[in-house]
């Protein structure tokens, strides 16, 4: 049932595992014992970018199979995408898998609309299980959205890093211990941004929006979480948010987590605001949070993947950037949380 945007899957849907690959500056990071495989080839052994982040994908979900011990067959449907022109990115990755194939695009938000999706399909009895995935790759966004990585341009301090990464989620009806128990779906907002070299400003109006509802249409309160999780906010858009929503009376920011200033060092490895990219919730995500959820140290969390929708052309064409957040509840069936 839905409520202002408010879904909770009564019919029970579960995380039994999850795999993680990302690339030489992710690995680099602070985060790189949370993650399962890392690439310091950006290639990946291929001859493009394009062919390098599909390889990435392909690895990661083969890895998940293995790591799960399941097959192509018991798997209802993969659900994903990425930020490449028509998500081949994803299509051409899981090209080859015997799986139904969802291609799914929102931006940065696309891990987060995935689980939605993929928890309602298998919550409802459509599906026996699904997996969730996203990924991006630096080079393959700056040359889409920015400018060729040959070229050298200057990052101004508010610009993010898009990570290279991926994450995958196996959903299933079988409690794991890990419950997908409810979610928000987001609506577009616009804050009038047009830098396109400010995603953080520009996600953190829909962040703000999509936090806000789910709190007042839930039932829960920020005192039954360990952590707010938000995807690739960055630093600016991190510091954005929290005073948005301080201004409504609600001040996260003790427990206000985001991806984009997890993953890398900051100082020691200049990325000025942080990361961005749905592999960036992805593979924090999938990596960092759930083997701690796992461990017991964390009991709930809300996950919230935001989005900037621009294209090359409409930043060329320079309109503003409108934006969507999808939050994501997962909780412990078993310890902590439960």
């Amino acid at each position: 049932m839905a409520n202002n945007g408010v879904i909770r899957f009564t019919g029970g849907c579960y995380l039994a595992q999850t795999a993680t690959t990302v690339g030489k500056k992710e690995h680099q990071g602070p985060l790189n014992a949370w993650f399962d495989a890392s690439e310091s080839d950006e290639y990946f052994g291929q001859s493009t970018f394009e062919q390098a982040e599909s390889e990435m994908v392909r690895r990661n979900l083969r890895l998940l199979l293995e790591k799960a011990n399941v097959k192509e067959e018991e798997i209802g449907a993969v659900l994903g995408g990425d930020l490449v022109n028509q998500c081949t990115g994803t299509s051409f990755g899981i090209s080859g898998y015997q799986i139904p194939f969802l291609g799914l695009y929102g931006a940065c938000s696309t891990i987060a609309e995935a689980l939605l999706i993929g928890a309602s399909l298998v919550s409802g009895g459509f599906l026996p299980s699904a997996v969730a995935l996203a990924s991006s790759h630096f080079c393959t966004a700056e040359r889409q959205y920015r400018f060729p990585p040959e070229y050298g341009s200057q990052r101004t301090p508010t610009a993010q890093y898009t990570v290279t990464g991926t994450g995958a989620f196996l959903l299933t009806a079988e409690d794991t211990g890990i419950r997908v128990a409810d979610g928000v779906l987001g609506v577009v907002t616009d804050g009038g941004i047009t830098d396109a070299n400010n995603m953080g400003a520009a996600m953190a109006p829909a962040a703000a929006d999509t936090i806000l509802r789910y709190f007042d249409h839930s039932g829960r309160s920020l005192a039954d979480f360990d952590a707010v999780v938000t995807g690739d906010l960055g630093q600016e858009g991190l510091e954005l948010t929290d005073e948005l929503l301080q201004k409504c009376g609600l001040d996260i920011a003790p427990k206000h987590l985001d991806c984009g200033v997890l993953i890398y060092d900051a100082k020691k490895q200049d990325m000025h605001s942080g990361g961005s990219g749905c592999g960036c919730l992805a593979s924090v995500l999938g990596g960092y949070f759930f083997q701690r959820m796992r461990r017991g140290e964390l009991g709930r969390i809300l996950a919230i993947g935001t989005g900037a929708l621009l294209s090359a052309n409409s930043a060329f064409q320079k309109l503003s950037i409108p934006s969507v957040a999808h939050a994501v509840c997962l909780e412990s069936t078993t310890g902590k949380g439960a």
